[in-house]
């Protein structure tokens, strides 16, 4: 039996946390210490690390239904992710941006195309939306401390795949915006709902992961192609 199935949630914060937080502290160092390039170097490396010592950790990406569909609803969907992005972001920036250099490009395409959609659909739709589906749980049910008890007595192992409530669809989607900057808020909060609706819809994580990595890459194909950096 997986470690996981033996984990209860308040184990798992550190698996799931911990590559998001270092591939944030990374970007966070001060401009000048390290060129573009090796900040996203360092941070491919260093968030791979951190994925791979904790992947048993992890809920499965594949669902019970076809992983092949998923493939194709994924990269279908992320097409129409990347549309939508596009159109919410570009009021709020300047589309333009700074251009980046062709190693930099290729760094942030393996960062932003591979790296990023697995640890941030691991941690919005694989802990943080099934933990808050398991406390609002809880709370309707009249737990007297739901929130302690999702951390010492659940693990997000046993959610069932595509469920969702209310209350968890607007935590993991706030949860996902909130790490965006504020002018992508409102374009990360109409994508964060759609990967709960791939969520509901394939029941798996793989669909979000795919079209995640599929939105990512075509913002960077278009921003390489027309020059409106600012939009990836």
């Amino acid at each position: 039996m997986k470690e996981l199935y033996k984990s209860k949630n308040g184990d798992l914060v550190l698996p799931y946390f911990l590559p998001y937080g270092v591939f944030v502290a990374i970007a966070l160092l001060p401009s000048g210490q390290l060129t573009q390039e090796w900040i996203y170097f360092i941070q491919i490396m260093l968030t791979t690390i951190a994925m791979f010592w904790y992947w048993k950790r992890y809920v499965p990406i594949k669902g019970p239904k076809s992983p092949s569909v998923s493939i194709y609803v994924g990269i279908a969907a992320g097409i129409l992710g990347a549309i939508i992005w596009a159109l919410l972001l570009t009021p709020f920036v300047d589309p333009t941006g700074k251009p980046y250099s062709n190693c930099a490009f290729a760094l942030r395409m393996v960062s932003a195309g591979l790296l990023v959609p697995i640890f941030e659909e691991l941690l919005t739709r694989g802990f943080i939306l099934r933990a808050a589906v398991q406390w609002d749980n809880l709370r309707k049910k009249g737990v007297k401390d739901p929130l302690g008890e999702v951390f010492e007595a659940c693990s997000v192992a046993d959610v069932e795949p595509g469920q969702i409530t209310t209350l968890a669809i607007i935590i993991s989607t706030v949860g996902f915006a909130a790490g965006h900057t504020m002018p992508e808020w409102i374009a990360a909060i109409a994508y964060g709902l759609l990967m709960v609706s791939l969520w509901v819809i394939r029941k798996d994580l793989l669909s979000c992961v795919i079209a995640h990595g599929t939105t990512n890459i075509a913002l960077g194909i278009f921003a390489k192609a027309t020059g409106l950096w600012g939009l990836w």
